[in-house]
């Protein structure tokens, strides 16, 4: 078989740092542009929800934010195939790859009816959380789609990862930005109304995000099905159980799965706490997450990039260039963070208003937002760094100790969070200062961790 020029060429011990470039960079670059591609459905589908009403905007977040708490387990649990089948690509066990990618596929659909029965007890959540009686039947309908259609999620994320794994991260791009390029114009027909459909509001906002996502599922299929890629990998042969996988994948991905779901609840409580506040404060955190996304959301590709790559070389039992790679992939993204700060810093103004320009009372809601943003570019170098270090460290199979810190960090956060919300009655921009703390805190902690060297030591297979 013709090599394949998606694919990066084998792991060698001792390569230079040219090598170690390349190779991250032909697995980052698509990833980040999947991510951009990512941001720009978010982005785009709030701003259409703003030019309904701010409240609108506000339930798309609260209600998107429980929808990825309530599948974050799930979805950690099947993306961690990627460090699996990197670490079998890495010690050259191709035909692994797949039948570990499948046992993650087996998962996902075996989510299906827990996921569903959450569905059916949202609405109670939101109305214990003191939001707006106006949001809570929007955030409800929204979550409740989402979620029950977050098979397609758990399975993207499955396949996506064999993909990282094995280093063919093209294919991830081109379906996401074929994604994108199906949500955002449907999204619009079904927000507003358009060519005789009516306008469904935030049900087409969900209705459209599915659509999107299901999209990116076939193709990546349609991908890991292909002639080229089961006769290196045997794809279309492994489809059956694997006792030993199958439990190398809960034992591995289970602490990463919780990791991801911890944060997110201690994320999700902080949100839907600040949400308690009234509609402007709920704008306005909601502009100031918006833009933050455009910073965080293509990091996060970089993020699983380094934990594939990382993973590679430790299957290959080369530590070195796991160390090498990852203090690479941490200056590509200061490169980008520290540009996004001077964004966030330099063009406050102009940016608050993309989306509080549709507001009949935008006044209220504009000066918190700015505050809010000018703030936020004081972490996102550090939440970068959080994302590249946690990555390796995670591609290593530290997944245990991410998950303790992290949860450790996230839930001591939350817990002052409620004493200044529910307690002393801060104000809002307090608040939202004690979240930059502790997001710096996180990224030392991560930092702290790798230089221990404790990783070094460790395998997933």
């Amino acid at each position: 078989m013709p090599p394949n020029r998606d694919e990066p060429a084998a792991i060698e011990q001792g390569a230079t740092t040219r090598v170690l470039l390349s190779r991250l960079v032909a697995i980052a670059l698509p990833m980040i542009i999947s991510q951009a591609s990512e941001t720009a459905m978010l982005f785009v589908d709030r701003l259409f929800l703003a030019r309904v009403s701010k409240v609108h905007l506000a339930a798309a977040m609260a209600g998107g934010l429980t929808n990825f708490t309530v599948v974050s387990v799930f979805a950690g649990i099947a993306g961690y195939v990627n460090a699996i089948v990197a670490q079998y690509y890495g010690a050259n066990q191709r035909t692994q790859c797949a039948r570990s990618t499948f046992q993650a596929l087996l998962f996902s659909v075996s989510t299906v009816p827990i996921v569903l029965l959450i569905a059916r007890v949202i609405p109670g959540f939101f109305g214990i959380m003191g939001h707006d009686p106006a949001q809570v039947p929007l955030e409800t309908t929204y979550a409740q789609w989402l979620i029950s259609g977050s098979v397609i999620l758990l399975m993207r994320n499955a396949l996506t990862g064999f993909f990282l794994g094995i280093g063919r991260t093209r294919i991830v791009m081109i379906a996401n930005i074929a994604a994108a390029f199906v949500n955002i114009p449907l999204n619009y027909v079904l927000i507003f109304g358009a060519f005789g459909l009516p306008a469904l509001g935030m049900t087409g906002a969900a209705i459209g995000t599915l659509g999107g996502g299901l999209t990116a599922l076939l193709i990546l299929a349609i991908g890991y099905l292909s002639r080229r890629v089961d006769e290196a990998y045997q794809t279309r042969s492994a489809r059956s159980f694997d006792r030993a996988l199958f439990g190398r994948l809960i034992r591995f991905g289970g602490p990463a799965g919780i990791e991801i779901f911890l944060n997110v609840l201690a994320f999700n409580l902080f949100v839907q706490l600040m949400h308690g506040y009234g509609s402007d404060v709920a704008a306005a955190i909601t502009i100031a997450f918006n833009w933050d996304i455009v910073s965080f959301i293509p990091m996060l590709g970089l993020g699983v990039a380094t934990t594939a790559v990382v993973g590679q070389y430790m299957g290959a039992n080369d530590i070195d260039g796991a160390r090498r790679t990852t203090l690479l992939s941490l200056r590509i993204g200061w490169a980008y963070t520290g540009a996004m700060m001077v964004l966030f810093l330099v063009a406050t103004g102009p940016l608050v208003r993309v989306f509080s320009g549709g507001f009949d009372d935008a006044a209220s809601v504009e000066p918190l937002a700015r505050v809010m943003l000018r703030l936020a570019g004081l972490y996102v170098m550090a939440d970068s760094t959080q994302l590249v270090f946690a990555g390796a460290l995670r591609g290593a199979g530290d997944t245990a100790w991410v998950m303790r810190m992290s949860a450790i960090l996230h839930w001591v956060f939350a817990a002052i969070v409620i004493v200044l919300i529910r307690v002393v009655v801060a104000s809002p921009i307090v608040v939202w200062v004690v979240f930059i703390v502790f997001v710096i805190t996180l990224g030392a902690a991560m930092v702290l961790r790798f230089r221990t060297g404790a990783w070094q030591q460790m395998r997933v297979i």
